[in-house]
């Protein structure tokens, strides 16, 4: 049984879809989580989606994240025609189909995964970036394939690899075929090391379940935007499971830095900067 297809419609060439919707900034104004003030909506946008009071990041959508990072019109996108299936016919309050369905249609993209090479700073990079707008980032067989290849085609090419990751984890309307990702993607990873080059990934909020347990801390460099949400098992599922109150801003990327799981916490102005100084150092 196929865990996924690829349409034969579509084509590695073809252009990207449309500019992601906006998510949950609607209208002119929106209130910022940060320090709770109601902003101008454009100066956030202008601001990179970040609050121009108190600089709380927004979530910034995927393509808009490859333009702040890769040098102009370098980013080519692969792997378009890979889609879903759904092997376990899975239904809870809805068909998994139709959720895939709906998802696609409210995010402007085919899955939770974009990949493809471009350049940073003149260097090329095999790059992936998640879309937590498409059923929450998870990942399933299309998703773990797409970051399966962006180490199998770092090894290739001999390029670095940098991948953006905020999901909340395996995808449960796929099962095992979903965790077996966590192996699949790992595996290549492994494999791309013997390249020497290196693999940066980018925390972002939040980076959860079998995603933050597989590879998203196994680069050689890993960097957090500021006061990302980054663990196996949410907060509220650990207090209830210990029965005990967490620290104040646990598993926020402050708190990780602090205690030695990440590398640098780099606020979204500065990350192309920050990426291409690395790339610079370890290639």
């Amino acid at each position: 049984m196929a865990w996924f297809h690829k349409d034969p419609k579509s084509k590695a060439s073809a252009p990207p879809p449309a500019a992601d919707k906006p998510s949950r900034m609607e209208g002119l104004w929106v209130k910022c989580d940060g320090c709770g003030e109601i902003v101008f909506k454009q100066d956030v946008e202008k601001n990179l989606e970040c609050c121009p009071k108190c600089d709380h990041h927004f979530p910034l959508p995927v393509r808009k994240r490859l333009e702040l990072v890769l040098d102009a019109g370098t980013f080519q996108e692969l792997d378009r025609g890979l889609e879903s299936t759904d092997p376990l016919s899975f239904t809870d309050s809805k068909k998994y189909k139709d959720r895939l369905r709906a998802s696609s249609k409210n995010s402007g993209e085919g899955e939770a995964f974009v990949s493809g090479v471009g350049r940073l700073a003149g260097r090329e990079v095999s790059v992936g970036c998640f879309h937590f707008g498409f059923l929450g980032g998870s990942m399933g067989s299309v998703v773990g394939e797409k970051v399966t290849r962006v180490f199998e085609r770092a090894h290739e090419l001999q390029i670095p690899a940098i991948v953006f990751s905020a999901s909340g984890g395996a995808r449960m309307q796929e099962g095992i075929f979903s965790l077996m990702q966590m192996a699949k993607s790992s595996a290549a990873l492994a494999r791309f090391r013997q390249t020497k080059k290196p693999y940066i990934s980018v925390l972002l909020d939040p980076t959860t379940g079998g995603v933050a347990a597989s590879f998203a801390f196994l680069g050689d460099v890993i960097l957090a935007e500021p006061k990302a949400l980054i663990g196996f098992a949410g907060p509220r599922v650990i207090e209830q499971t210990l029965r005990q109150k967490l620290p104040e801003g646990f598993q926020r990327s402050e708190f990780l830095l602090e205690h030695g799981m990440v590398d640098a916490i780099v606020p979204r102005k500065e990350l192309r900067d920050r990426l291409a100084q690395l790339l610079g150092l370890l290639s």
